[in-house]
């Protein structure tokens, strides 16, 4: 089966930066919903469009088609004691750039560097600025559901399980999710 719009594919990866120095190499393949919903980058999608299961490339990825350029004004100073403790280097807060308007859309800030009263917290994502290699291998594809088409992501093995008991710790970790 090729890969098009509403198939289920499962990609194996290794992620460098465009020097080769690995990033990430799936311990469990990316399973994403093909067409335009969001499950991975633009360019992936468009370099497996029409491909089959064994399909193999390599692909460099710009930061204009993956997680932008870095952005300085993503960069804010806080007050220590404006945040929770403990606290430490890497931890993670969901904040708006200027931390006042409630239209501007949210974003995670990461604790960069701690000194004395004041913190460090950035925005960008981790990626940020970094053309990207990825070393891709399809593993498999298959038609999409009509309940994974309706919600837009795939559901079962690697996929988000709908479940009744959200605490319910069998349910399927969630791995195939909006990027941008």
């Amino acid at each position: 089966m090729k890969i098009a719009k509403n198939t289920v594919v499962t990609v194996d990866y290794k992620l460098s930066d465009a020097q080769g120095n690995l990033i990430e190499e799936s311990s469990q393949p990316m399973v994403y919903l093909h067409g335009g919903y969001e499950g991975t980058l633009p360019k992936i999608e468009e370099a497996l469009d029409g491909k089959e299961v064994g399909y193999h490339i390599e692909l460099q990825v710009e930061p204009d088609d993956a997680f932008g350029e870095y952005d300085s004004n993503l960069v804010k100073i806080e007050a220590r004691n404006r945040l929770p403790t403990p606290l430490e280097v890497g931890m993670q807060f969901e904040g708006t750039p200027d931390g006042e308007d409630d239209d501007e859309q949210a974003l995670v800030f990461t604790v960069t560097d701690i000194a004395d009263d004041k913190v460090v917290l950035d925005g960008n994502h981790p990626l940020a600025g970094i053309a990207l290699r990825f070393d891709l291998t399809v593993g498999d594809v298959r038609e999409a559901t009509d309940e994974e088409i309706v919600h837009q992501h795939v559901h079962g093995a690697h996929g988000h399980g709908h479940h009744d008991d959200e605490d319910d710790e069998s349910a399927d970790e969630f791995r195939s999710h909006p990027i941008h």
